[in-house]
């Protein structure tokens, strides 16, 4: 499976799950913008949404939690999915349908949730 170009936001607090996850990324031909380990950087740092074609957020993020980002997501209609220990039932209602990568992860299982988010280049 191919992300050919595809620029994909990782926001992600752990240091070495985000260098993993970046690596699968480039390896399916993606360009990684980040990674971020908290929401405020990954907004700082990206002051327009439509530069991204997707994002990887996990939502645990020191003490804060990702969700104002994902809402941002969605609003504009970015796709993108949790990678989080966070157990998918346990996610709020509003990300119900939300794909969700549980950890530890597997890079083929990652890569196939991307492409299933709809996660394309835009």
């Amino acid at each position: 499976m191919s992300l050919l170009g595809c620029r994909i936001l990782i926001v992600e607090d752990d240091f070495i799950i985000a260098q993993d996850i970046a690596a699968v990324l480039e390896e399916a031909g993606a360009k990684v913008v980040g990674p971020f380990d908290s929401m405020i950087d990954a907004l700082a740092n990206l002051t327009d949404l439509n530069a991204i074609d997707g994002a990887i957020l996990d939502i645990g993020l020191g003490s804060q939690q990702s969700y104002p980002l994902a809402e941002a997501l969605q609003t504009t209609g970015i796709p993108f999915l949790f990678l989080t220990g966070v157990e998918k039932d346990d996610l709020p209602e509003r990300f119900a349908r939300t794909p969700h990568v549980g950890k530890p992860f597997s890079g083929e299982r990652l890569i196939r949730s991307l492409m299933d988010s709809g996660m394309r280049r835009r």
